[in-house]
């Protein structure tokens, strides 16, 4: 049989953010970003530590060199024929004999309680700016400070930084997009199987999941069960209504000749009394058995689409009164309100009119049957875009037999539920 195509609505996005196809990305670009970043975090300060390593190697070595001078004059003389080759915005040299006076340097560095000052010596200073690493030690009773320019591991952070910013959050934010393009096509399915699992569950045995475009994935497989088990199920139910349409055809013949033949055995002139009127019961109860598998036959044909053709416009409200008038002298011999609500204007379905009639008839009839008596009865109608027929009553009702509640049998009448209402009675 021919399956339904469903169409793929657009999800909601805060539907799509409570998936789990849309979680399970979001956990693992969270988990990418924390990964991605402790990796770069150690990477960056393992390379800062050497390259702070490498500044106080060359800043010891150059101490060295000039520890090794004979004398404070000639590390003078050193000290400015380095500071006349160094730029100051690199590498800064002072050298203070004792006495505190500035003998050598391209820059004058003092210790201070709030730190250390820095005076950039020369005829045209030049203002140093950034960080600097400093050694300082006594030689030949003097103080000589070096200070090499920290800015190679402000660059160093600068260009982590970068990376972080420019390379790993648009990784992220591009492995995200993707889970999520991924999980709202994955969403889109399992809403079609949600669809199609809650028209399968309110009876329509003909809805199909409509198969993927795409590669087939595990939703497609599901999909796919899905579908066998729906047909499997349509099978059997169309096996049962044929066996119950069949039964019924191939019974209703025999139950005829049996009334047939007990209608003739009670029209016997010299048959006594008592069989006369076994002879009455038993033939009306064989016409009622007619009549029940007459309407078998009618619900299989209706089921199978054949007599739609009798269908034609019914008005539910004059329908309804005319049966309160056939029963309403019944209701009055047991003291009972049989009653009709309905709208001024005309409240027209699309049915089989005796269908219908059937239908309310044994409706009003259970109510007289199972009620108490002089308890009221009624029939409400009300219109719409969906119209509903209410038998009211106040018996011991269906599911809790024990308990005395009002029972009201309710008819919605659409378009789509027009057929399955109709062969209800």
């Amino acid at each position: 049989m021919r399956g339904i195509a469903l169409s793929a609505e657009t999800v909601p996005l805060w539907h799509l953010l409570r998936s789990s196809p849309v979680r399970q990305a979001l956990w693992l670009s969270l988990l990418f970003l924390v990964t991605s970043s402790l990796s770069l975090g150690i990477t960056y300060y393992v390379a800062r530590d050497s390259q702070e390593r490498a500044i106080e190697d060359t800043l010891v070595q150059d101490m060295v060199g000039f520890r090794a001078t004979p004398s404070a004059a000639a590390l003078a003389v050193l000290v400015n024929a380095q500071t006349s080759e160094t730029d100051p915005q690199r590498r800064l040299l002072s050298y203070r004999r004792p006495g505190g006076r500035v003998v050598a340097g391209n820059a004058s560095i003092t210790q201070q309680s709030a730190g250390l000052r820095l005076v950039v010596l020369g005829a045209d200073p030049i203002p140093v700016q950034g960080p600097f690493m400093l050694l300082s030690e006594q030689i030949h009773g003097g103080l000589l400070t070096l200070a090499q320019s920290a800015k190679p591991l402000q660059e160093l952070r600068d260009t982590f930084l970068r990376v972080f910013l420019f390379s790993l959050l648009p990784t992220v934010a591009i492995a995200l997009c993707g889970g999520v393009l991924l999980a709202r096509r994955s969403a889109r399915a399992l809403s079609d199987l949600d669809v199609v699992l809650s028209r399968l569950t309110s009876g329509d045995l003909s809805a199909r999941v409509q198969k993927p475009t795409g590669p087939r994935d595990d939703l497609g497989r599901i999909g796919d069960s899905v579908n066998r088990m729906a047909q499997a199920q349509e099978q059997s139910m169309a096996a049962l209504k044929q066996v119950s349409a069949d039964i019924a055809h191939d019974l209703k013949s025999p139950i005829q000749r049996v009334a047939v033949q007990l209608e003739h055995l009670h029209q016997i002139k010299d048959l006594p009394p008592q069989a006369r009127s076994i002879a009455k019961e038993a033939v009306d109860e064989t016409a009622s058995i007619v009549e029940t598998f007459q309407s078998l036959l009618q619900i299989a044909q209706l089921e199978g689409g054949s007599p739609r053709a009798r269908f034609q416009p019914v008005d539910l409200g004059a329908l309804a009164r005319t049966f309160v008038e056939i029963y309403q002298p019944s209701a009055e011999e047991e003291g009972r309100q049989l009653t009709l609500t309905s709208p001024d204007d005309a409240v027209v379905v699309s049915g089989d009119k005796a269908l219908l009639g059937q239908l309310l008839a044994n409706l009003v009839e259970n109510a007289l049957r199972h009620t108490p008596k002089g308890s009221d009865i009624n029939l409400i109608l009300s219109a719409g875009p969906q119209p509903v027929l209410t038998v009211q009553d106040h018996g011991p009702g269906i599911i809790r037999p024990s308990r005395r509640t009002s029972c009201a049998a309710s008819i919605a009448w659409s378009k789509a539920a027009a057929r399955r209402a109709a062969v209800w009675g």
